[in-house]
């Protein structure tokens, strides 16, 4: 076994079991987060097989697989019969707060590689989705939310119909500036003390903003096929 997969696997056995014991202290529920967690792993090991170059797995990757346990933890809280809002707030929120530690730490030990980009994106995407589904189902807002959750599943659905969505987009600090705005209004959404006022506005700026950014790409995508 290369050992950036067996530092994952090891990683990914400590970091599941701590996982089991925070779901069943929560909401006596161990089994909903370490499935998600356990498909998430199987779908990193071939990702870092094909794109990863180094030896080693980084601190940078265990920072994202820790973002990931904290997705999968919260991907259980929709479904928990009972869970403390704060507590879901505050894991929501470190999860958040971490990303953009993993990329530092990859630049800063030149560990930066397209499967840590790659990783470090799905989760964003992963944790969107998750929170989205949890304001949802908590009846806190409507389906209007699911807009700032799906918006990129529906983007990669679409690609398999159209195979120009398919190609690699350059860097943007639009992009990631947006993203940031997604993850932060889904947070601010999940705050216990965020007036019911505010619910709507904030899901429905957040939301424009989120479909104007994915036009633009797609704009640009559909103009460099022609």
């Amino acid at each position: 076994m290369e050992p950036p997969v067996a530092n994952l696997c090891l990683a990914s056995a400590v970091i599941a079991l701590a996982l089991a014991v925070c779901s069943l202290l929560a909401f006596g529920s161990a089994l909903p987060p370490l499935v998600v967690f356990g498909v998430v792993v199987g779908l990193l090991i071939p990702g870092l097989r094909r794109t990863y170059p180094y030896e080693v797995l980084g601190l940078c990757n265990l920072v994202t697989l820790i973002r990931a346990a904290m997705v999968a933890f919260l991907a259980g809280t929709v479904v928990a019969p009972t869970v403390n809002l704060w507590l879901v707030f505050v894991v929501a929120t470190v999860a958040f707060a971490l990303d953009g530690v993993d990329g530092w730490l990859a630049r800063r030990s030149k560990l930066t590689s397209r499967f840590g980009a790659r990783f470090d994106m799905e989760t964003d995407a992963l944790l969107g989705a998750v929170l989205s589904v949890w304001l949802l189902v908590s009846g806190t807002t409507g389906l209007e939310i699911l807009v700032l959750g799906f918006m990129r599943y529906t983007f990669c659905a679409a690609s398999l119909f159209l195979p120009a969505l398919q190609a690699e987009l350059p860097e943007s600090f639009r992009r990631k500036a947006i993203c940031v705005i997604q993850i932060g209004a889904l947070v601010t959404l999940l705050f216990p003390l965020t007036p019911t006022t505010a619910y709507l506005p904030i899901s429905f700026m957040a939301a424009i903003l989120l479909a104007w950014s994915f036009f633009v790409d797609i704009k640009w995508l559909l103009g460099r096929a022609e």
